[in-house]
């Protein structure tokens, strides 16, 4: 659970200097939200070069790999080594949390808008309470509840839309097809969150994620390897490398640190409701990049699902930790 304010030792925002000192990391969690973000985008700008999932995927890993290698390495200088049931644990968490969640994801890009994706994803608070219910019986709040309710309720509003209007041309099946596959995406990553609490404490958030991370760039380069020939990569347009390269330093590596540091400075909670800003990032670039449409139903499924997931994280703020 969360802590307030005063558990975290931030002063009230009210205040003047209190408002000075939480401001850098106010704008690292902005920024970060936003670099996320971009990353659909960066998405659905290479696959109108004729690259599938697991080739797009491979190179954001790929360019990725050095960034949390080093960041493992820097993480854990001066610390116990792993031990057995470490490594299977950040195995797991590797495969759970970034491999399996960005490759669903990136698969589900293919067929839906970048708007409708970074909905989906935003559930993921939700999803974190539904393991939480269903392997801890931990009990829902009512708050929590009508943010739940709220906030799915959003989404369906822009899936019935996207089935309504074929899914931006490739059709109603393939918009579910794609929501689908976004949707696994969010319950991948929700177990990575649900399970990694123990080895945060262990090994450190950073050197976790660049564990964890660092194993999910190997599987996504052996599952290239074992499903592409090689060949592939030599034949892709120069732009694909480019946007790849992107996607792994602007959109990956960078926005972890932004967050991380953010979350050091201001603490998790409010770091999360400052994350609220990527959704509306994500609708805005891809209305001027992506010329992708900005609808009613958007905007409404847009508000209901920042508005659901603002009153679920503010209970989980105010509640004592447990």
């Amino acid at each position: 659970m969360t802590k307030t304010a005063a558990q975290t030792g931030i002063p009230p925002s009210s205040h003047p200097a209190g408002a000075k000192s939480i401001a850098p990391g106010l704008i690292l969690a902005s920024l970060g939200a936003i670099a996320f973000s971009g990353k659909a985008i960066i998405v659905k700008l290479a696959y109108r070069y004729g690259v599938d999932a697991i080739t797009l995927i491979m190179l954001r890993m790929l360019f990725a790999l050095p960034l949390f290698a080093v960041m493992a390495w820097w993480a854990g200088r001066g610390k116990p080594a792993l031990t057995f049931r470490d490594w299977l644990g950040v195995v797991g968490l590797g495969f759970s949390g970034y491999y399996l969640a960005s490759f669903l994801d990136f698969a589900g890009l293919a067929y839906i808008s970048a708007s409708f994706e970074r909905l989906i994803l935003y559930l993921n608070p939700t999803l974190v309470l539904l393991f939480g219910w269903v392997l801890y019986r931990r009990r829902a709040t009512r708050p929590q509840v009508l943010g739940m309710v709220v906030s799915y309720a959003g989404v369906l509003l822009v899936f019935g839309h996207e089935l309504w209007t074929g899914g931006g041309g490739k059709g109603g099946g393939a918009a579910a097809w794609g929501a689908f596959l976004v949707f696994l995406s969010a319950v991948s990553y929700a177990g990575y969150l649900v399970y990694s609490g123990e080895f945060v404490k262990r090994l450190g958030s950073l050197r976790l994620v660049g564990l964890a991370t660092t194993v999910a760039c190997l599987l996504c380069i052996l599952q290239f390897v074992l499903t592409r020939p090689i060949s592939v990569a030599m034949q892709l347009a120069p732009e694909v490398i480019w946007l790849s390269v992107l996607n792994a330093t602007v959109c990956t590596a960078v926005p972890v640190l932004m967050v991380m540091m953010a979350i050091e400075r201001i603490g998790p909670a409010v770091a999360a409701q400052t994350g609220m800003i990527g959704p509306l990032s994500t609708i805005l670039m891809g209305v001027v990049i992506l010329d992708e449409p900005f609808t009613a139903w958007i905007a409404a499924g847009t508000v209901l699902v920042i508005a659901g997931i603002f009153v679920f994280t503010r209970k989980g703020r105010e509640a004592p930790a447990r």
